[in-house]
């Protein structure tokens, strides 16, 4: 008789908490670094032959901010993904379970 594995709240909490560490540490970054920038510019060129349009984005941000924004973004961006994986994981476990719990010969 196979044993019937029961999924608590903490396995679903995992990808929960990396999603919410990764949007806290992205509003920091970028925070940081459209708080503190100064002189910047933004153009947009339009042109028939898509070949010659154009998008300049220039950000200026000095100091501390210039630093750590990058890095803070950086670290979200890949807390992000790793509660993306969690979620699919634990979403795959979940229909295992699903399936042994209807079908109990398998």
């Amino acid at each position: 008789m196979a044993e019937s594995k029961i999924l608590t709240i903490g396995d679903a909490m995992n990808s929960a908490r990396a999603l919410v560490a990764s949007v806290v540490l992205l509003g920091l970054g970028l925070g940081l670094i459209f708080g503190y920038c100064h002189d910047s510019t933004i153009s947009l060129g339009a042109a028939h032959p898509a070949a010659g349009a154009a998008f300049k984005m220039v950000i200026n941000t000095n100091g501390w901010p210039a630093m750590l924004g990058p890095i803070a973004t950086l670290i979200g961006v890949l807390f992000f993904f790793a509660a993306l994986v969690q979620a699919v994981l634990t979403e795959l476990k979940t229909r295992e379970v699903r399936k042994h719990e209807v079908d109990p010969t398998t």
